[in-house]
């Protein structure tokens, strides 16, 4: 299936990320899968092709594109391999943006040409054991003592905070009260910084190849001026973060469910059963249909909360919208193309198998599905 409505260079960047996902990232994709391994060098091939570039301006060295642009290279990713597309839409997301949309001039000149060339990652630690879609739940603490903030907390499932070229990671923390509230702020901590420790990598259901651990803070010192952003406006500047990197999810899940639609398509094709295609099935042809509306309403759905957010339009409801439409377009494309595919479905040297593994964690990052229903209801006036 095809973009619609692309301008030349959208339509040239879709070719390039494509042509990459199937020549690089699609060949080593199982083994890394196999071995939970993330490839540092298709890490640096994406950073040459400029992918972690695409929405920032080229003042910090970006490729002076929006986030339509970084959403076509997700879609394109996802389409072969989620560990892959997940760890340039975090770098992306939740380790360069939040220095680019709230960072001091010194904090975006110090980090953002390195990151934006794919030559540094970094995280974003707002989760924490008692504090997931309830992040203002925080217990993670940063007080300030002269000119330095003390850190002390933890965090969990935070993605790219371990890799040989992570560079620091933003953490929330709460720095006080006002009028009986939490303040939330935002706090820039590099790696190897005394007392903040990268515990071991997770054991995951999906996403091995991905980069993820959780994360404690031990008396952790900083400097004053490592806060990003205003304090007490952490929380708040992390949500709007966080309803772009919606739009960036349903984004990489159309390309996974993609990849289901054209992998069941192929086999349904080639597989022979009792004596004819098993694609002449009218049952499998039912499924595979279903398969594609879901692709294309996945596509049309972030299409639209991209070009809103683009336009300088408000984005919010449609983000939510296009995550939740394409979570469950990726979820249920893996269950049927791992259907289609019968025993060989649960063998991990098929990507359906690895769709299947990886999708369901869309359907919990970013805002799990019920908090998009929320938005989403709230919306509507009825919550």
């Amino acid at each position: 299936m095809e973009h619609f409505n692309l301008s030349e260079e959208e339509s040239a960047l879709a070719g390039m990320v494509r042509e990459f996902a199937e020549g690089v990232v699609a060949p080593q994709a199982y083994e890394a899968d196999r071995t939970h391994t993330l490839n540092m060098d298709v890490v640096a091939g994406m950073g040459e092709l400029g992918l972690f570039g695409l929405p920032f301006s080229e003042e910090y060295g970006g490729q002076g594109g929006d986030y339509f642009a970084l959403c076509i290279a997700l879609e394109a990713l996802g389409r072969v391999d989620q560990s892959m597309a997940i760890t340039l839409e975090a770098g992306v997301s939740l380790g360069a943006m939040p220095i680019y949309r709230f960072g001091t001039e010194e904090q975006k000149a110090k980090y953002l040409p390195d990151l934006l060339a794919g030559k540094a990652l970094a995280g974003f630690g707002l989760t924490e054991p008692e504090a997931g879609s309830d992040a203002g739940a925080t217990r993670t603490t940063a007080r300030l003592g002269g000119d330095e903030w003390v850190i002390n907390g933890s965090k969990q499932f935070i993605t790219n905070s371990g890799t040989s070229i992570t560079r620091f990671v933003t953490a929330t923390a709460v720095t006080g009260e006002s009028n009986g509230r939490k303040e939330i702020s935002a706090i820039l901590v590099p790696n190897g910084t005394e007392g903040f420790t990268v515990e071991p990598a997770y054991d995951k259901v999906g996403w091995h190849a991905s980069d993820t651990h959780p994360l404690t803070f031990n008396n952790v010192r900083v400097p004053a001026e490592n806060l990003v952003g205003e304090r007490g406006r952490g929380f708040a500047n992390f949500l709007h973060i966080l309803d772009e990197g919606r739009i960036a999810i349903a984004a990489l899940s159309t390309g996974a469910a993609e990849g289901c639609l054209e992998a069941a398509v192929e086999y349904a094709k080639s597989r022979t059963v009792f004596g004819s295609s098993l694609a002449t099935r009218q049952g499998i042809q039912f499924m595979l249909a279903r398969m594609q509306q879901r692709v294309h309403g996945a596509r049309l759905a972030w299409h639209h909360a991209a070009r809103l957010r683009d336009a300088g339009k408000p984005f919010k409801t449609e983000a939510a919208l296009a995550k939740l439409t394409a979570s469950d377009a990726a979820m249920d494309n893996a269950r049927d193309a791992t259907q289609v595919f019968g025993g060989n479905g649960f063998m991990n040297e098929y990507p359906v198998a690895r769709h299947y593994r990886d999708s369901k964690i869309l359907e919990i990052g970013e805002g799990t599905s019920e908090v998009q229903l929320l938005l989403i209801a709230r919306a509507l006036g009825v919550a």
